[in-house]
């Protein structure tokens, strides 16, 4: 019993050196700058997705911040920082800065920026980058927390530093160039580009599972991608699918746990259904 709470502790000592030495690890990411804008038609484009891509569930309708997951007694917090002029941080933002933290997941001083789910935006258009940027930019200036707020109980803080949290950069390619264009459409190929904000919780193949450092009490992610146990054949038409996203109900009425709906929710009919098409023609390829 001896031998087994000293390797026990040993552990955790280990988890917990480990994980301060992954906080503090510069990751060295060279980018190509995005030109930043300011036109109608992109500050319009980017309140969208801004809105629909699940941004407001980290920092808020307003930019100024957001609490995602709080729990006083478990000693757990999750905050996305502010993003408007008013964190001076923001304020400073160059063009590779944008890219750097928004597709992959790096912050200014090269450390992992460990909230930000950058893999489901490595994959976004320049257009649509810059979109996002130039709606960012014109909000007005909120007072708030300079950076986000991760506090992890102790397993919390031992899995992350053995690994078994792991953070957005280290899931990403980051060799791959910036997505092309696709028309806007309901087809399998706009669909495929939207169901790309989808691999942070159900994964880079849609498999599902257990969603790499969520709070212990989350369900795990349905599987989108065929096979047992694959949520999709509950959804057999786009009329289905779009209700489900536009309520956070299945058929039977039961409520979806988890799932960003206030963001879903205000994504556009092309969208939801191009999405659906992509996802139904997974299981039929």
């Amino acid at each position: 019993m001896l031998i087994l709470a000293l390797g026990i502790g040993a552990l955790i000592a280990a988890g917990l050196i480990l994980g301060e030495q992954r906080i503090a690890r510069r990751i060295d990411i060279v980018v190509a700058p995005v030109p930043l804008r300011d036109d109608a038609a992109a500050v319009e484009r980017g309140r969208y997705l801004y809105q629909s891509r699940g941004c407001i569930d980290c920092h808020g309708a307003n930019g100024g911040g957001a609490t995602l997951a709080e729990d006083d007694a478990k000693g757990l917090k999750l905050a996305g920082p502010n993003l408007t002029a008013g964190n001076p941080r923001m304020a400073s933002y160059q063009p590779v800065d944008w890219v750097r933290s928004v597709r992959h997941g790096v912050g200014t001083d090269g450390r992992a920026l460990r909230l930000m789910p950058s893999e489901d935006y490595n994959r976004l258009t320049d257009d649509d980058l810059a979109s996002i940027v130039a709606y960012v930019r014109q909000l007005a200036a909120q007072p708030g927390r300079e950076q986000g707020v991760i506090r992890l109980p102790l397993p919390g803080r031992v899995m992350y530093g053995l690994g078994r949290i792991p953070e957005a950069v280290t899931k990403i390619d980051h060799s791959l160039p910036p997505a092309k264009p696709v028309a806007e459409g309901v087809s399998i190929e706009h669909g495929r580009y939207v169901a790309q904000m989808c691999a942070g919780c159900h994964g880079a193949r849609l498999q599902g599972g257990n969603i790499a450092g969520a709070p212990p009490d989350w369900p795990p992610a349905a599987r989108l991608a065929p096979g047992e146990g694959s949520a999709m054949p509950r959804y057999k038409d786009a009329d289905a699918f779009v209700a489900m996203m536009r309520s956070g109900k299945r058929a039977d009425g039961s409520a979806i746990a988890v799932m960003p709906f206030a963001s879903l929710k205000t994504m556009s009919d092309t969208d939801l259904r191009a999405l659906h098409l992509y996802l139904a023609q997974l299981a039929a390829s």
